[in-house]
């Protein structure tokens, strides 16, 4: 079984998602002093914490939510690109292994995504923000997937190939192997922290998994 991660693993939706950003804090009057790496720097968490990272008061951090996902929702496929051998990272994987998405993105956002990149068919279950009470790094998410995959821990081998440091604690606390990939946001020393398993993307780590699994 292969769980894959999605910004920053399959897809680059920096611009989509750090431009929304900069429009629900014009729409909403906020003054915000950080910069485009400082917005970076929390993708991967969910959209509440991002706006209470980034100095919005935790009050008003729906609001903010609210109007992110108002834009979003339109742009979001206008605005994303796949990235560079992800289709086929997804396609290989699917040869080799059961996959599915574990993302802290919503899937009411998640499904045009992987329908527009031509991905959705490959996946068995996608799970997404509004599938678990705890997203990542709780290893929540993991393990609905795998439940819902009728995972067996005497028969199947699982690996979370994802590109933050959310991905590999999640993994880590569900018992699962993990790849870090170095296509997205995660710096290669902090991934280290939590895998020996580093990858340049998708496809060389789904390669990897291939090689050592024949």
């Amino acid at each position: 079984m292969i769980l894959f991660d999605l910004d920053g693993t399959l897809i680059d939706s920096t611009d989509a998602i750090v431009s929304t950003f900069y429009h629900s804090f014009e729409e909403l009057n906020y003054d915000f002093k950080g910069n485009d790496e400082d917005i970076k720097s929390f993708i991967g968490y969910p959209l509440e914490i991002m706006y209470e990272n980034l100095g919005v008061h935790k009050d008003q951090a729906p609001k903010f939510v609210a109007s992110y996902k108002n834009r979003y929702r339109k742009i979001s496929t206008l605005k994303t690109l796949l990235l560079p051998q992800a289709l086929e990272a997804v396609k290989l994987a699917s040869k080799i292994a059961r996959v599915s998405v574990v993302t802290t993105k919503t899937r009411l956002y998640t499904m045009p995504l992987l329908e527009h990149f031509e991905m959705a068919e490959h996946f068995e279950i996608v799970t997404g923000r509004e599938n678990v009470e705890n997203p990542k790094p709780h290893p929540e998410p993991i393990l609905n997937t795998l439940e819902q995959m009728n995972y067996d821990k005497d028969i199947h081998k699982v690996w979370m190939i994802g590109d933050t440091k959310l991905d590999l604690i999640a993994a880590k606390d569900s018992k699962v192997d993990s790849i870090g990939v170095l296509c997205g946001y995660g710096k290669e020393e902090e991934l280290k922290t939590y895998t020996k398993n580093i990858s340049q993307n998708a496809l060389s780590a789904v390669k990897f998994i291939e090689s050592i699994s024949e």
